[in-house]
């Protein structure tokens, strides 16, 4: 039973007030944003006036902004402390209605800044000093501007930005609120209530049966609202569609890819290169289903550990001390900035009533990077908070060494430096394993993690890829088209040794990702991307772990294959996913060694 909130110490809850003393303070700054909103208006029909206008718009744009981004912050982290507090719902709301007036003002901003010949712009960033820092921005606008329409076109789509989401809100409160799983019997014959939160632990349990009693049970209620959830998701994927046609752009894949800037042949590399190396991933399966000793490994047997460890109880002190020493090969600044963190009330640790589940790193410009928590005391706690500092750090270093307009890192790079994190400390625990079957089981942690990031969101990736296609063809996909697309994909990807059967094949409608298209593919080329860092970093010393601290400094300040560079990776290239493909088989060698 989780305590209340009340009777936390200080020290493990983040401080919020350091932000805002109260609500009040939070209602005023959203008051003055939707001011500020109606007051940029008046740069309406004048940006093309000349290099001090545009500067100053650019300086009152990122001071609305800030102030908007502390304000949202703020409100949807004290709702995350208690979601049942009805004043931070409110706020929160509050939030969300002033960021689409301040949205719906600005809108003219990018349409009208595109008019303005790309030369005078150019030469106004090398006469004006103060442009300069805005550089990248103009850069990406002139580089977006075959894809923005008229200022009223864009005024029409900014106003429509709320119902665009209207399938993926409606796909959540389907699943999310209004299914009902009801009880499968646990392993001594009590009632256990299915939810999403606890489906994979109860497929990671030891007892077979009530494996499958969850896992049939999950997918027969996708599969009784498959004619619903088929509906929404096929819709979701022609909106997809018809954006990136109003918008210009050859497919809704090179609309997603582009604006981060980098080419579809990333994308397609990462299936390619993947598809490549399945008998790895079939390899591993074959060595799952022998140590699990079963004739017929369903996918149920997947989340199951193959090795048996007592779960070690892991205080968040020691939890702090065992991070320490697997960050050493970052260096002692990044390792003191790691404890500054720690001490300074970045992070909400333990769950409480109403508290938001999961984890995050969120904070913005103008506060900590907060991390929100729910640790519980086991290894897999451990690995939730290095991955959480990873990001935090990420956007420590970003925030401090770049201005505003270029602090914030793409999604693109987003997952690198809390993968490199995780990674380190599996190397870590790796090489100081008491004995060979704490090896091996770390070992199949660290496996079952890559089979779940680069060979599970690839397929997901690839799936998303051919849907699209089909429906840029003139398809409308069915559900029955979906799951068979699906089922086949799914076939291919866990080889020989998986039997199949047909509940997997409606798996696909329980992926909340797909209707954020094209997103899950990061978690793979990121994943790809921190195995080659960390191997560096590990392999090299002080010389690779410079350059890496030199790629958290840069933010956003580039796009996302030039800002990979400077840590030494070409994701341009196949390179660094058959590098992270050689890590796997690797550790898959040993631990055919050590189980053999």
């Amino acid at each position: 039973m989780s305590r209340e909130r009340t009777d936390i110490p200080e020290i493990y809850k983040w401080d919020l007030e350091a932000m805002y003393s109260d609500a009040e303070s939070c209602e005023k700054d959203l008051k003055e944003c939707v001011a500020m909103a109606e007051k940029f208006t008046e740069y309406r029909g004048s940006l093309d006036t000349g290099p001090k206008t545009l500067l100053s718009a650019f300086k009152d744009m990122c001071t609305l902004s800030r102030k908007l981004e502390k304000a949202f912050t703020y409100a949807m982290h004290k709702k995350d402390e208690d979601n049942r507090v009805s004043q931070f719902q409110a706020l929160a709301g509050a939030c969300m209605a002033a960021g689409a007036k301040v949205s719906e003002q600005l809108s003219f901003f990018e349409p009208e800044l595109s008019e303005i010949p790309e030369e005078k712009l150019r030469e106004w960033i090398e006469s004006e000093e103060g442009l300069k820092v805005y550089a990248h921005s103009i850069d990406e606008l002139i580089r977006k501007k075959p894809h923005i329409l008229s200022k009223e076109e864009e005024k029409i789509l900014a106003s429509l930005s709320e119902i665009s989401w209207v399938m993926h809100e409606s796909y959540s409160m389907l699943c999310d609120a209004d299914f009902s799983f009801g009880s499968i019997e646990g392993a001594d014959g009590e009632e256990i209530e299915l939810t999403h939160g606890n489906y994979v632990g109860l497929l990671s349990g030891k007892n077979r049966d009530v494996r499958k009693r969850a896992y049939e049970r999950m997918y027969e209620m996708y599969k009784k609202y498959m004619n619903t959830i088929s509906t929404l998701y096929s819709y979701s994927v022609r909106q997809d569609v018809a954006s990136a046609r109003i918008r210009k752009y050859p497919s809704a894949l090179e609309a997603s890819v582009f604006d981060d800037n980098v080419p579809r042949e990333v994308y397609d590399n990462l299936i390619d290169v993947v598809n490549e190396n399945l008998h790895l991933l079939h390899r591993y399966v074959a060595l799952r289903k022998r140590m699990l000793a079963l004739e017929d490994l369903a996918m149920y047997d997947i989340y199951v550990p193959i090795l048996d460890l007592p779960e070690k109880h892991i205080e968040y002190e020691e939890a702090k001390e065992i991070i320490d020493k697997a960050l050493i090969p970052l260096g002692e600044e990044y390792r003191s900035n790691v404890r500054m963190a720690f001490e300074s009330r970045w992070t909400d640790v333990y769950e409480t009533p109403g508290k938001t589940s999961g984890a995050y790193s969120g904070g913005c410009y103008d506060s900590a990077p907060y991390m929100l928590l729910n640790y519980d005391n086991k290894l897999d706690d451990v690995f939730t908070v290095i991955h959480e500092m990873g990001h935090s750090m990420q956007s420590w270093y970003s925030n401090k060494n770049q201005e505003y307009i270029n602090a914030r890192y793409p999604i693109f790079t987003a997952e690198v430096a809390s993968t490199v994190n995780e990674s380190l400390l599996y190397r870590y625990l790796i090489a100081n394993a008491e004995s060979e079957l704490e090896e091996a089981y770390l070992i199949n942690q660290y496996l079952d993690g890559f089979k779940g990031t680069m060979f599970r969101q690839t397929q997901f990736a690839e799936f998303e890829r051919e849907v699209h296609a089909r429906v840029e063809a003139g398809d409308m996909p069915t559900g029955e088209s979906l799951s068979k697309l699906y089922g086949e994909l799914n076939a291919k990807y866990y080889g020989p040794d998986m039997n199949y059967d047909e509940l997997i094949a409606a798996e696909w409608a329980r992926i909340p990702h797909f209707y954020r298209a094209f997103y899950v593919y990061k978690y793979a080329t990121g994943h790809a991307a921190a195995t080659a860092i960390s191997s560096e970093i590990l392999e090299e010393g002080e010389p690779a772990a410079e350059k890496y601290i030199e790629f958290l400094k840069s933010g956003g300040s580039d796009y996302p294959l030039e800002l990979l560079k400077l840590a030494g990776v070409d994701m341009s290239s196949p390179e660094p996913i058959r590098a992270a493909m050689r890590t796997f088989e690797a550790l898959l060698t040993r631990l055919e060694e050590i189980l053999k």
